[in-house]
């Protein structure tokens, strides 16, 4: 069995009704005939790119190298724990809601699905729904459903590039058009939709109320500093490098997002541009990155589980 060290995955670009076509500056060089919602950084189905496991899926890896990739933080050895993407969002997205860890095992789901955006870019009149305004119960979302009219009840935030955006697992949601985000969440892809502007894809009505919360703590984060998020599922760090830094967790696999410029693992020699990801496995405790020239980059990590 070869040794692990840090991998480059190729990212997986996903067709969603309410994406784009020109999906800059981002990945300037894709060309897309339907419209790509979503950009998969580190799915089960991402192939790694460099070195000896070329090739290899990141789910075979978990599932044969177990602990050494995933951590000891990890609840389970058999996936990888978080699922990065970028959001290309030019229309709304559904009004959905995602299930908890304990409404996700009632239905035979490994976990539930909190997750947070970064936003990389932002429209002047970008917006986002999160959460239910003061007062609304599920009933009444329920009956605004049935008379569409759903989105008069939700509670609608400006966003701006910059801006930590947090939403746990049971919070009404939904994406308008007009950003670039980084979302980091809980490896579980369970969506209800609640409400879908028409478009012909399956509603979920009766799960996602059953799912829905009617208070959460979704909303802005106040990052101080360079961690511009920290919970009990994911841990988002933002830094910008001139020089070469090293980078330690040593019971948690380490994620790479560059933002902008590009930088080099220099134990594996591998480069990482705007878009790509690097993910470090757990074993390897410690890399050093070095910018070329400088690099601007998230890293997403696990909390200790103790």
């Amino acid at each position: 069995m070869a040794s692990l060290y840090p991998l480059l995955l190729r990212p997986e670009f996903v067709e969603r009704p309410w994406g784009a076509r020109d999906l800059a500056p981002i990945y300037s060089e894709h060309r897309c005939e339907k419209p790509v919602g979503e950009v998969w950084l580190t799915g089960d189905e991402n192939r790694v790119a460099n070195g000896p496991l070329a090739g290899r899926t990141l789910g075979e890896l978990c599932r044969e190298y177990g602990r050494a990739l995933v951590g000891e933080a990890a609840r389970e050895t058999q996936r990888f724990p978080l699922l990065i993407k970028f959001l290309f969002p030019r229309e709304k997205l559904s009004v959905q809601v995602h299930p908890d860890d304990e409404g996700a095992r009632r239905v035979g789901q490994p976990c539930g699905k909190t997750e947070c955006w970064y936003v990389l870019q932002a429209d002047p009149r970008a917006q986002v729904a999160l959460g239910l305004k003061p007062g609304v119960t599920r009933e009444q979302l329920e009956r605004a459903i049935r008379e569409v009219r759903a989105e008069e009840l939700l509670n609608w935030v400006d966003i701006h590039a910059g801006e930590m955006i947090y939403v746990d697992a049971g919070t009404v949601h939904t994406i308008g058009p007009g950003s670039i985000l980084v979302e980091t969440q809980q490896n579980s892809d369970t969506t209800y939709r609640l409400y879908d502007y028409g478009r012909p894809r399956e509603i979920h009505v009766e799960q996602g109320l059953a799912a829905t919360k009617e208070r959460t703590q979704a909303g802005k984060v106040r990052s101080d500093g360079t961690t511009l998020v920290a919970s009990a599922c994911f841990r988002v760090e933002k830094f910008s490098l001139t020089e070469a830094r090293c980078f330690e967790a040593a019971h948690s696999p380490q994620i790479f997002v560059a933002l902008e410029g590009s930088g080099v693992a220099e134990s594996a020699s591998t480069n990482f541009d705007r878009g790509q990801a690097l993910v470090i496995p757990a074993e390897v405790e410690q890399v050093r990155i070095r910018p070329n020239l400088s690099l601007e980059a998230l890293r997403m990590t696990l909390p200790s589980r103790s």
